[in-house]
């Protein structure tokens, strides 16, 4: 049991686990992730169903930083969970579309648990990243087509409609150039062969730093909030990684 928990664990490309985490946990904390989400929600929330778009949108852009289903839907909830009252939205679908945009950190790069499927399986990571591209995309496409039908058949789940112009969405689109460069950097590297999946996410770390001390949000407690939230959430993946290990030696064993 040691000696496979020991292998299993050290394995380098597992690395980019935490690492992948931290980044997402540095941009929630950092405000980084708030601002991106309402420069989302002033495109996107004159669709029938409003928010929704959004949360939508900012699922996918997020899990193309972090690759983390749970730190994606853990964020989208802190920041949009207020906005079913405030704009009266139809609380089941509108709380779907958090649990379902979470969900795509699964597939869209750089997804962890890709990372750990290629880990299991020896597959190339690259090559699994540019497999579940495409699908992550048309998911989020299809997500926010059921959320477009239901608000036409039910306009009233879709909310009071949220006052934007054209002037405020051109303001806020510097809000969305911090995370399209740490994506282009993460899947970037990786894609042209600078990198490792572990190296990129250190890249994306490092960004992230430097991003909350240009905003002035960087602070001891915060980094080690975030490392906090880090470790718990690597814990919890991790013993999932060695109970498959341990499996799969107790069935080659019988």
């Amino acid at each position: 049991f040691g000696e496979l928990t020991w292998g299993t664990s050290s394995h380098f490309t597992l690395f980019a686990i935490p690492l992948y985490i931290l980044l997402g946990e540095l941009l929630l904390r950092s405000g980084i992730s708030e601002k991106m989400y309402h420069a989302i929600a002033q495109w996107l929330a004159r669709m029938p169903g409003g928010l929704m778009h959004a949360n939508v949108g900012f699922s996918t852009a997020f899990a193309a930083m972090s690759g983390s289903s749970v730190a994606c839907a853990a964020t989208l909830g802190t920041i949009a969970n207020p906005m079913i009252k405030r704009y009266r939205y139809n609380e089941p679908l509108f709380l779907g579309t958090i649990a379902a945009g979470g969900s795509l950190g699964i597939l869209i790069p750089p997804s962890i648990p890709l990372i750990i499927y290629g880990v299991l399986t020896e597959t190339s990571i690259p090559r699994l990243y540019l497999a579940a591209m495409l699908p992550g995309v048309l998911l989020a496409v299809l997500f926010s087509t059921i959320i477009l039908v239901c608000c036409l058949a039910r306009p009233a789940w879709g909310g009071q409609a949220i006052s934007t112009s054209w002037r405020r969405r051109w303001e806020v689109l510097p809000d969305l150039l911090p995370p399209l460069s740490i994506f282009i950097l993460v899947i970037g590297a990786i894609y042209v062969g600078w990198a490792t999946p572990s190296e990129s996410a250190a890249l994306g770390v490092l960004m992230a730093l430097l991003l909350a001390i240009v905003r002035r949000r960087f602070s001891i407690k915060m980094l080690l909030g975030a490392a906090e939230a880090t470790m718990t959430t690597t814990a919890m993946l991790l013993l999932i990684v060695i109970g498959a290990f341990l499996l799969n030696f107790v069935l080659t064993a019988i």
